[in-house]
């Protein structure tokens, strides 16, 4: 993983379920990433949203509990509720079919920024949260 300065992470660095995904399958640029913070000594958080969607039969379930050891699990409290429902708003948009990427942005905007989102869906976390984050596709 080579550092850019499009794509260094600053702050926080937040994983949606892919990220998660492939940082349990020791996906290469995930754990790039992941290295790349931790010598940044910088703060790697997820939504608990996100363990909704990640957690299935055929995961594996030691692996995905050492990465989430790794990192911080960041509650859906009622204030990340409500700017994820403003951020569906703004956006227009609605429903279940956003409810957890609005949930992952709110989150991402809330911690301490900048903030470099690891996702699968680039597209939606960019229509919800705009340039107030970093959005890498994995």
């Amino acid at each position: 993983m080579t550092r850019s300065s499009a794509a260094t992470p600053g702050g926080t660095l937040v994983l949606d379920s892919e990220g998660l995904a492939k940082a349990v399958l020791r996906d290469r640029t995930v754990t790039g990433w992941l290295a790349l913070a931790r010598a940044d000594d910088l703060r790697v958080i997820t939504s608990a949203a996100i363990l909704v969607e990640v957690m299935h039969p055929r995961i594996n379930r030691p692996a995905l509990e050492w990465i989430l050891s790794r990192l911080v699990v960041e509650p859906v409290t009622e204030p990340i509720a409500r700017h994820a429902s403003a951020l569906l708003a703004d956006a227009g948009l609605h429903g279940h079919k956003y409810a957890i990427d609005a949930m992952l942005g709110a989150t991402a905007l809330a911690a301490p920024g900048p903030a470099t989102v690891l996702t699968s869906d680039p597209e939606d976390l960019t229509t919800l949260c705009g340039s107030r984050i970093t959005v890498i596709k994995v």
